[in-house]
């Protein structure tokens, strides 16, 4: 993965387009923020928004703009999105609904970097194509939308002891946006949490996130960013390992066991990712 294909994290919070008094605190709050012109806006504020957008003068390297699906009923939508960024200074755009990878083309002849969001079941299914789409630097997933896309009711469990976890078909399409985005050396997002006063929920989701191989998860919380942030730093222990089994392989070639572990070159990025 090249310089140019990292986006900013691990925090990433959405916040309305509409409320351009909110743009400070959200880029203050995480790592990148994305300003929402899709799902957060109503229809009626939607020209306003746009407005907002190409006023503001946020950080383009750590500003993300989601805009409306490229298709359906929205289409008339993403082109006045296009129209109304064009010759400004974002470039990255998470794209709503991403479906086929040909709905990217006109994205990548005008020089926009995309982040796909994978969200229906079409989306989920060609996730592997999507993400090798030259236009694409990241992909992320989206539970509710790819349910309501099947005519399901909820992506988790309402009660029972699996209150809160996810249904297998939201876990499905989670591991397979992870393993598209990865297998094509893109970034994975991982999608919200939407219970916004359940920190230690978000916690555990955010550790099994960077444990899995997600390089970041969006939020809809300032609260939330610093929690998110926290679970993908490496602990004490976990960088003082990182650094002491890279500093034994500088003296042992090869396969070699340190401190009761085989260690080879996959053991040796994961410390290298660690360091940093």
């Amino acid at each position: 993965m090249t310089a140019a294909d990292r986006i900013p994290g691990p925090s990433i919070l959405f916040c309305p387009a509409d409320r351009p008094d909110r743009y400070a605190k959200a880029a203050a709050a995480a790592d990148a923020v994305i300003l929402d012109l899709e799902d957060a806006v109503a229809p009626a504020d939607k020209a306003a928004a746009r407005g907002h957008v190409a006023a503001s003068m946020l950080d383009p390297e750590a500003t993300i703009v989601r805009v409306n699906p490229v298709d359906g009923e929205a289409a008339e939508e993403h082109r006045l999105d296009l129209a109304a960024l064009d010759g400004g200074r974002y470039r990255t755009l998470m794209v709503a609904k991403v479906k086929d990878p040909a709905q990217l083309d006109h994205l990548h002849q005008a020089g926009y970097r995309v982040i796909a969001l994978c969200e229906t079941a079409a989306g989920v299914e060609r996730a592997f194509e999507i993400a090798r789409h030259p236009a694409v630097v990241a992909l992320m997933w989206g539970a509710e939308d790819l349910v309501a896309s099947m005519a399901g009711k909820s992506s988790r469990f309402a009660e029972g002891s699996r209150a809160g976890q996810y249904r297998e078909v939201a876990r499905y399409a989670r591991s397979r946006v992870l393993v598209a985005a990865n297998a094509a050396g893109k970034v994975a997002v991982d999608t919200v949490f939407m219970d916004i006063v359940d920190l230690d929920g978000l916690r555990d989701e955010a550790e099994d996130a960077v444990a899995s191989g997600f390089a970041a998860t969006a939020c809809i919380h300032p609260s939330q960013a610093e929690v998110i942030r926290q679970a993908y730093a490496p602990s004490a222990e976990e960088r003082e390992w990182a650094e002491a089994v890279l500093a034994e392989a500088e003296v042992q070639p090869g396969v070699f066991r340190f401190r009761g572990r085989m260690v080879d070159e996959p053991i040796l990025r994961q410390a290298r990712r660690i360091v940093g």
